[in-house]
């Protein structure tokens, strides 16, 4: 099949692992890197062996078919806009957006020039993820009627050089690792209906814990201790505990209980680990796996060992789509209402309310071994 040029706008952290692994797959030609900061994208370029453009010559590169936005979530909107209005298909990183009026203008924009958008989180693709999703699938574990999802530990600032952003506006525990655990949540269990809870910040201020600017203090302007109950289309009640004010805990990431049993999601952060299944009060077991090419470990991780990591699954699915005419799985409409479920808790807290959800989704099309096979090299 013929490759899509892809391009990226935002030289940080994470592009080198974009660079790193679009290789891996067969739709992707990683072909140029542009950022305001031509320091920054001259060295990825030299690094990775792509070229370095600035913002607007990427833009309109002709051998450039897609491009992914790895800017600060605050400039996505205006990013992901400049790339439509030129005519190419988008990739954001997570989040999408950070208010349902710039989702909706998105989507808009990207149905009249008949352009393809698509949004991380792609972890959901992962073995972990997919193995949890047959095993619901399958039905020996009844109708999902309720479950816990938690992401909680003490912040960025002990080990980021610079975590300003992570306390203000747009970030947050929320805005920042819930989608994650949302989109993993809609892919297992289906659209949400509305949603309530209760927000707090516990510090005004955090210290930064390392770096040159070790011992500076960065002002908290957005909710870092949030707890929301979700009701999901289907009638399930999931618990949702999202803080950066929790120094120890004992939950799991992700427990789903079923009519006929309950089964336990590792974190949704990576596309491996362990997942386990109980039939009614039966004893807790490791599901079996089913050799998903997703679930395979790549990398080494000096905190967490031998990970699997296929960020860019997504994008190579896009990409195949955007070849074969199908929807891909990592689409706007699971983006969208995936940001108004995220701004729809913040929103509850702020308010002491319940927030009915104005938009749905399908659940993404299940990715088997075989379909994941095929999107690699």
């Amino acid at each position: 099949m013929k490759k899509l040029g892809v391009g990226i706008i935002g030289c940080g952290n994470i592009s080198a692992a974009y660079l790193r692994l679009g290789p891996l797959f067969r739709a992707l030609d990683m072909r140029a890197v542009a950022d305001i900061n031509m320091e920054a994208a001259n060295a990825r370029a030299e690094e990775f062996g792509v070229r370095a453009h600035t913002v607007e010559d990427l833009l309109a590169a002709d051998d450039i078919d897609v491009i992914v936005n790895l800017t600060i979530p605050a400039a996505h909107y205006e990013v992901s806009t400049r790339i439509l209005e030129a005519g190419k298909h988008a990739y954001s990183e997570k989040p999408l957006v950070l208010t349902l009026e710039e989702g909706e203008a998105l989507r808009s924009l990207a149905s009249s020039k008949n352009l393809r958008i698509g949004s991380a989180p792609d972890t959901f693709l992962g073995g972990a993820h997919q193995l949890a999703r047959a095993a619901i699938d399958e039905g020996g574990l009844g109708k999902i009627v309720g479950g816990t999802a938690h992401v909680m530990n003490h912040g960025m600032e002990n080990w980021h050089p610079n975590p300003d952003f992570f306390f203000q506006p747009g970030a947050g525990p929320i805005l920042d690792l819930g989608p994650y655990y949302i989109t993993n949540l809609i892919q297992l269990i289906g659209p949400v209906a509305r949603v309530t809870a209760m927000a707090a910040a516990t510090w005004p201020e955090r210290t930064i814990g390392n770096g040159p600017r070790e011992g500076q203090t960065v002002p908290v302007d957005t909710p870092t201790n949030i707890h929301g109950i979700l009701e999901f289309a289907n009638g399930a009640l999931v618990t949702l505990g999202a803080s950066w004010d929790v120094w120890s805990h004992g939950h799991y990431n992700m427990e789903l209980y079923g009519e006929n049993g309950s089964i336990f999601v590792p974190d949704p952060n990576f596309f491996g680990g362990k997942v386990e299944i109980t039939e009614r009060d039966g004893d807790r077991t490791e599901v079996p796996g089913r050799e998903h090419p997703f679930g395979v470990p790549n990398q080494d991780h000096p905190k967490h060992g031998a990970l699997a990591n296929y960020r860019c699954a997504g994008l190579a699915d896009m990409a195949e789509g955007i070849a074969s005419g199908r929807k891909h799985r990592c689409d706007i409409d699971l983006a969208v209402h995936a940001v108004e479920v995220m701004t729809g808790i913040l929103r509850a807290a702020e308010e002491k309310s319940f927030v009915e959800m104005t938009t749905t989704c399908e659940r993404p099309e299940a990715l088997s071994p075989k379909d994941a096979a095929k999107l690699l090299a």
